[in-house]
């Protein structure tokens, strides 16, 4: 499973790569940003992290705190 996944991988990276190659040759350079290969990779869209607002920092904040608390004697 594990090889069935990373040769999927290595072909989408070959293909994502080109497929910016074509997009970006044919954009209006006025109009929004250079596409990335990632853009076009569905295995890269979920490696890419979340990042955490302030509201999930603070539940995380208020955990460990809890925790902290019941170890100290």
């Amino acid at each position: 499973m594990w090889m069935a996944e990373g040769l999927g991988r290595e072909r989408w990276s070959h293909t994502s790569l080109i497929c910016a190659l074509i997009a970006n040759a044919h954009r209006d350079p006025k109009r929004g940003r250079p596409f990335k290969p990632a853009d076009f990779d569905p295995y890269a869209r979920q490696d890419r992290r979340q990042v955490a607002d302030k509201r999930s920092l603070a539940i995380i904040r208020e955990a460990l705190e809890g925790q902290r608390k019941a170890t100290d004697p």
